[in-house]
């Protein structure tokens, strides 16, 4: 069985006030959950305020239901001069006892660290 890569970022329940028109969770809520996650990570590594600037890729595997958990893992695959590129994968355990977690989505997404005037700063390669 598969296992997530990187590290467990953000665990949350996805909610009825969550769902699209088709009663799954909507994919505007994964990304922003997903966003959440990479920027908690990409904060960890540069020790300051960060902002998303891109989304290379993103990619949705199966839906997700009411009353899942939803985990997201997250693993910084490049650090720039003041960028960081981190992949992220969401993975649900549905809600029926014995049910399997699985991968849902995933995506690259690439934030800056930023000073308290929002101009790009130097990420420390030190770490």
């Amino acid at each position: 069985m598969p296992h997530p890569r990187g590290e467990l970022s953000l665990r949350t329940l996805a909610m009825p006030a969550d769902t699209n028109p088709n009663g799954d969770i909507f994919g505007g809520w994964l990304l922003s959950q997903m966003d959440i996650a990479g920027g908690l990570a990409a904060k960890d590594r540069c020790h300051a305020r960060v902002a998303t600037v891109a989304i290379e890729s993103m990619c949705f595997h199966h839906p997700v239901a009411v009353g899942e958990v939803v985990c997201c893992h997250t693993e910084i695959i490049k650090v720039g001069r003041t960028s960081m590129r981190v992949r992220i994968e969401v993975w649900s355990k549905g809600v029926h006892h014995g049910a399997q977690r699985r991968k849902v989505t995933e995506g690259i997404f690439t934030y800056v660290a930023i000073d308290e005037q929002g101009q790009s700063i130097p990420v420390d390669r030190e770490y």
